[in-house]
């Protein structure tokens, strides 16, 4: 069992998922793009957050998905959230500082 309780799935084009939640998140996206509601969709997109820096390694957030919305014209960057870690709030806020991007939370 996992430390947070998700369960890893499979959906049914063979993507494997580290929790139901985003599974399911990832059919329904899948069916907004073939309704022409959202075009672009793509899973696990790195963004980096530092860069290598003399001994340090450089970090990164993987976004869960990431799209362009039709009706607003604006890149979206999703994330399925079960648990909001320090690390995770620590990188949304370094995802914003750096990018300007605000992650939406489903």
């Amino acid at each position: 069992m996992s430390k947070y309780y998700n369960k890893i799935t499979v959906t049914g084009d063979g993507i494997r998922h580290d929790s139901r939640k985003e599974a399911n998140r990832w059919e329904e996206l899948k069916l907004l793009q073939r309704a022409g509601k959202i075009k672009n969709l793509q899973r696990q997109v790195k963004f980096e957050l530092t860069p290598k820096l003399a001994d340090f390694r450089a970090s990164y957030y993987i976004a869960d998905f990431v799209y362009e919305d039709l009706a607003s014209g604006k890149t979206v960057v999703e994330d399925c959230k079960g648990m909001r870690t320090d690390v995770y709030m620590l990188k949304k806020k370094m995802m914003f500082w750096r990018y300007g991007i605000r992650i939406l939370e489903t």
